[in-house]
């Protein structure tokens, strides 16, 4: 049997104030945020920082947690899975973004502009999310 994953991910903000977006194969062409699957034994904040180490080259700052999700059996995603996603917002030092090779694509943008890309519905959640913290 399998079992929901748990997920990490964060919006990112960058001292310019933009936010960072991705594009992945995994979410079928879609924007999304950097994050990935809490490893067993590791806590939430440690699988967030080295998700985005791993995928953008970037050391976060300041997380903290917005938004829980759920993902079940999402069309969204490239595959039949089951996610509980937990949603940050964080802050990085920098724009210089080291993709990794899950990234197609990806952006800083301001929020508004951001909001009118073609994001996974998810990220959209918690974009707006963000408004009410930030």
């Amino acid at each position: 049997m399998a079992w929901p994953k748990v997920t990490v991910g964060a919006l990112l903000r960058s001292p310019e104030r933009r936010v960072l977006l991705v594009k992945t194969t995994k979410w079928r062409g879609k924007w999304g945020v950097p994050g990935g699957k809490v490893e067993y034994g590791e806590s939430l904040e440690a699988a967030l920082k080295r998700e985005f180490l791993e995928e953008t080259g970037l050391e976060i700052e300041r997380p903290r947690l917005v938004l829980v999700q759920e993902a079940v059996l999402s069309g969204e995603f490239y595959r039949e899975d089951h996610f509980v996603m937990l949603n940050y917002l964080a802050e990085a030092g920098s724009e210089a973004v080291s993709p990794n090779q899950e990234i197609t694509e990806y952006a800083w943008l301001d929020p508004a502009r951001a909001a009118r890309l073609d994001l996974n519905s998810y990220t959209r959640k918690l974009l707006k999310a963000a408004a009410d913290h930030w």
